[in-house]
């Protein structure tokens, strides 16, 4: 039996047993992967399955909006198993693939299994960048999953509401400094947004506090290089370093951390900044699984051909921000940034390749134009490069929002978060602290599960 798929020419005969074809990674190109992949393959073709360590879609851009309780965190959190009733989902992290028996192994809340796949598709996404610097793992904080997102709202909470308490005393003067203080380290789109925003959230609580005033909290933004947004291009970049120094931001440029403690940064420059909240944005490193599987990698990612296959092993695709996807549309030497655009384009591009070699339709290279960034930073304030045109103030946060809303998956997700911005709009600001997430589990090795694979 042949059957036809509008757009895809007439498909191969059905299979005697369908393909056993295995996700990993449930994040951007993850997940539109398999939404795709279910249009394009009937049951009788694929069996799909993800393997993921949470049961949802994090819309990730959002996280410094739950953060600052503008988005109550199930905002941005899309459920898989509603999204992809189809998809048979496993939880947990695949720590080890074996190519030749064509078998994951994965660590799961009941311990480990193991998953056999006919076709394999690598989208387990990046952690955030980790440097051996003294004191770093123990008391930075970053912004990549909602329990970092809440523990840190909940944590500056902590940290002003006790500074309030404080007497007017020498020892009570100094540790007021440190808890009045917060150090984001790395001015791309999560430092940057993480101190736009919250700078503007805690001054629009300034109610919660009998002796705080908002401009006594002192914000400090470090990075080596020597720009802002350096994504966004120089005058851009000014613009957002403008809106910071106007609201009182400490930018520091070209400098970097040299250790932390619980009470205190020290900057390369030797600078000492009282401070009991660190924040870590700078950068991103693909996860560490792909250092696992024994497999030519570029700049930590796995190296990948146009089409997302992975040289060397037969059925295995890789994208987003762990594969490093040759840029057709900019410069093919270079592999495609690391952003959830071109993680949700590849997803939808490496399922045509994967159905073209199940026999339905043709692969095609990976090409995407890039449609510009954008970044909110809070109030009134936002920068935008839609199609290459740049945009500040009022009309870039519109955009900012706007994009939002085209990215998010669901219509559900759409309107909740248009809802919550509404009601941010209009309503007095969210101030309850919900300390539901313990210290040690916001930190990065423990939230983003890099500590698993240096034990395994």
């Amino acid at each position: 039996m042949r059957r036809f798929l509008p757009g895809f020419g007439t498909s191969s005969p059905v299979p005697a047993r369908p393909a056993r074809v295995v996700v990993v990674g449930g994040g951007f190109g993850g997940f539109n992967a398999l939404q795709r992949l279910t249009k394009l393959l009937g049951p009788d073709r694929a069996v799909l399955t993800l393997v993921a360590p949470t049961d949802y879609l994090l819309y990730s851009p959002l996280l410094p909006e739950v953060a600052t309780g503008v988005l109550d965190p199930r905002d941005i959190a899309v459920s898989t198993r509603q999204a992809l009733p189809r998809v048979k989902l496993v939880l947990g992290h695949v720590t080890t693939v074996d190519f030749d028996a064509r078998e994951l192994t994965v660590i799961g809340p009941d311990g480990d299994s193991t998953l056999e796949w006919d076709k394999l598709i690598l989208a387990p996404g990046s952690v955030t960048k980790q440097f051996d610097i003294p004191g770093v793992d123990e008391h930075a904080y970053g912004l990549k999953t909602l329990s970092e997102a809440v523990y840190i709202r909940n944590h500056v909470l902590a940290q002003l509401d006790a500074a309030d308490a404080l007497p007017d005393t020498p020892e009570g003067r100094s540790e007021r400094a440190e808890r009045l203080t917060v150090v984001a380290v790395g001015a791309g789109y999560t430092g940057t947004e993480f101190v736009a925003q919250m700078q503007n959230w805690v001054k629009g609580i300034a109610s919660r506090w009998a002796s705080v005033d908002p401009d006594e909290v002192r914000w400090v933004l470090v990075d080596v290089a020597d720009a802002v947004l350096p994504e966004l291009g120089a005058r851009l970049g000014k613009e957002a370093l403008a809106v910071l120094a106007e609201r009182g931001v400490d930018v520091r440029l070209g400098v970097s951390v040299a250790s932390a403690t619980a009470t205190s940064v020290t900057l390369t420059d030797d600078e000492v900044i009282p401070s009991r909240t660190l924040v870590w944005g700078a950068g991103v490193a693909a996860s560490p699984l792909i250092a696992r599987l024994g497999l030519p990698t570029a700049g930590g990612r796995l190296v990948v051909g146009a089409d997302m296959t992975v040289p060397g092993v037969e059925d295995v695709w890789a994208i987003g921000d762990a594969a490093a996807v040759p840029d057709l549309a900019a410069d093919p030497s270079k592999p495609t940034p690391p952003t959830a655009q071109h993680a949700q384009r590849q997803g939808v591009a490496v399922a045509r390749n994967v159905a073209a070699s199940l026999g339905v339709g043709q692969a095609r290279p990976y090409k995407h134009t890039d449609l510009g960034l954008v970044a909110d930073l809070g109030g009134f304030d936002g920068v935008a490069k839609p199609l290459g045109i740049p945009l500040t103030g009022p009309v870039a946060k519109f955009v900012a929002r706007g994009y939002h809303l085209y990215a998010l998956p669901t219509v559900s997700a759409r309107v909740r978060v248009a809802t919550d911005w509404l009601y941010s709009s209009v309503l007095p600001t969210r101030v309850v602290n919900l300390a539901q997430v313990r210290s040690e589990d916001a930190l990065i090795k423990k939230a983003q599960a890099i500590d698993l694979y240096d034990r395994t």
